[in-house]
């Protein structure tokens, strides 16, 4: 069997744009748009994974629950809120809560109108992911990621009135449809979906602890100022995690 060249540039087209990470993940805009989730090699396009949020700019990859090492945070979340419960102190409670690990789920897809720029990783929330479990456990559908066979979805984003975050509603289509116009392009579609894991760092538990560390020490506010962490946790999650919310539509 000779080598699939379709597949070898789109390796390479992968590992040029590997430094320009906003490019492989996709955000629904307002409205209604259509999405194709693509098949994985495992055979699992939902991707549940887990982060801590608010110890750090960004979010951390939970070494315990993503890849069964000892997490630092984990455990002083926990003691934070034992401590919380027994004291009834309710910043002690709230600053675990915020925490303690998120679960967010991401797949691969290809939104119709746009397909130039290639498979990119949708992100969303809980609601989103039992629908679309649903979805696919339903017989009248059967494999919506099939290349040939499969289900284009009409994803409709947007904030209710008096909503507090923006909301996803997925309608599939009535008819199947193909993934590609041709088998050449399916090939390269399929070739270029990245790693998923590999598109976040992997921290040992002794960086997480690091970085908890520094956190514990305090944090800085706007001035540069040393906080108490209890507050600077508190203060922080209201901005990162609601952010957060919007962006996974939780």
């Amino acid at each position: 069997m000779g080598i699939n060249l379709d597949k070898m540039r789109a390796k390479l087209a992968a590992v040029q744009n590997k430094g320009d990470r906003q490019s492989i993940f996709w955000r629904p805009n307002d409205g209604n748009q259509t999405i194709r989730i693509v098949p994985t090699e495992d055979g699992d396009p939902f991707k549940e994974v887990f982060f801590h949020y608010n110890v750090s700019k960004g979010g951390i990859l939970c070494p315990k629950r993503n890849f069964g090492d000892e997490c630092p945070i984990c455990e002083f979340a926990s003691n934070l809120w034992r401590e919380g419960v027994d004291k009834n102190d309710e910043d002690s409670k709230r600053t675990a809560k915020n925490l303690f690990v998120r679960q967010r789920f991401f797949s691969p897809v290809l939104i119709r109108g746009e397909e130039t720029d290639g498979v990119r990783w949708w992100g969303y929330g809980k609601t989103a992911y039992e629908s679309l479990l649903n979805l696919v456990l339903n017989p009248d559908y059967g494999d919506i990621t099939d290349t040939e066979e499969g289900t284009d979805l009409v994803l409709n984003y947007g904030k209710p009135a008096g909503a507090s975050f923006p909301q996803t509603k997925l309608q599939p289509r009535r008819r199947p449809s193909l993934l590609a116009d041709d088998a050449d392009r399916t090939a390269e579609l399929l070739g270029s979906i990245e790693d998923f894991m590999g598109v976040f760092e992997r921290k040992t538990p002794q960086d997480v602890e690091k970085i908890l560390e520094e956190f514990i020490s305090g944090g800085v506010d706007a001035e540069g100022n040393s906080t108490e962490t209890v507050q600077y946790a508190n203060n922080k999650a209201d901005t990162v995690d609601n952010a957060f919310q919007e962006l996974m539509n939780a």
